[in-house]
């Protein structure tokens, strides 16, 4: 009896006051950008039935579609800022879309957004197609040095994260390729499957299942960590010494957002990164968990905003 006394408060305290206001038979919202099945859907999906219990409320995944997420991103900044709504922030849209010359986006992120809590980190992979020619980075470069231009690279669009990933590589690695953007990594992907394209530097999680499936051959890995399931796989840094790309999946919420409401929410997303079951659904998707309360993901995106900004001007990349 106690203990059920005991979480009754709890949930009673989680709802209590203005920062969390909609009433406790209406769910909270992580709104995401980008369709059912992708990365940033699944991070969504994952924390919110992992927090629902925490919060003392069901937790709801809303998909709003289009302009690069930027609707999600707008619907949750012009969104009532008491706790109820908060977006899947992929790193691409907090640290790369704002600094593209020319991009025009309907919110400015440093100032409507605030950072909630850094769910997820996510390695890159560079992969070719399973029938390839090119069975390690040294073959690549090799060939790509033999044929200056010759040789192309996928993309989820101009100014993404998987572009600017290969202009790092063909500036630090002294090589050319040809750019071919898609909409998407996973359209990217099946033509590096076919054989249409060459090269695809991307989320591990965009193209773990390929992987494994023998449909892609993984390369390298872009960051120095690496990945438990993949313990052999060659590190970028080393091969190409300084190149190193890693990407997050994180929690914002809108500008105002009680600091309380922020404390609950973050509160509630690290208890669930504890949890062995969550862990390993991240894991199976390709992503490490990676708890940052607001504090410190607010020092990652100022310090990746930089890094990509400075990776943009290099490569000179501007919206079409």
């Amino acid at each position: 009896m106690k203990a059920f006394i005991g979480r009754v408060l709890l949930g009673a305290a989680l709802l209590a006051g203005p920062t969390m206001a909609q009433p406790a038979d209406r769910p909270l919202r992580i709104v995401a950008g980008y369709a059912p099945g992708g990365t940033s859907d699944i991070v969504a999906r994952i924390v919110a039935e992992s927090v629902s219990a925490r919060l003392g409320q069901p937790v709801v995944v809303e998909n709003r579609t289009g302009a690069n997420g930027f609707i999600a991103a707008e619907t949750v900044a012009r969104g009532p800022a008491d706790g109820s709504a908060v977006l899947q922030c992929p790193m691409g849209n907090m640290t790369i879309s704002p600094e593209i010359p020319g991009m025009h986006l309907p919110i400015d992120v440093a100032r409507d957004l605030v950072p909630v809590a850094n769910v997820a980190r996510s390695s890159y992979a560079v992969v070719v197609g399973a029938r390839s020619p090119y069975r390690s980075m040294a073959d690549v470069l090799a060939a790509a040095r033999a044929r200056p231009g010759a040789l192309t690279y996928g993309s989820a669009g101009i100014g993404t994260a998987q572009h600017l990933s290969a202009e790092r590589l063909k500036r630090m690695a002294g090589i050319d390729l040809l750019h071919v953007p898609y909409r998407g990594a996973a359209l990217a992907a099946l033509d590096v499957i076919a054989g249409r394209t060459d090269l695809l530097i991307t989320n591990l999680g965009d193209v773990i299942r390929q992987i494994q499936g023998d449909e892609l051959r993984l390369l390298a890995l872009a960051d120095a960590e690496g990945w438990p399931d993949f313990p052999d796989a060659p590190r970028l840094p080393q091969l190409v010494p300084g190149l190193e790309v890693a990407g997050w999946f994180g929690i914002c919420g809108p500008r105002g957002m009680p600091e309380a409401a922020i404390g609950k929410w973050a509160e509630a997303i690290r208890q669930a990164l504890e949890e062995p079951v969550l862990r390993k659904r991240l894991l199976d998707n390709g992503l490490t968990p990676h708890f940052e309360d607001a504090a410190s993901f607010s020092r990652t995106i100022a310090r990746d905003r930089q890094a990509w900004g400075e990776a943009v001007r290099a490569a000179n990349v501007r919206a079409e």
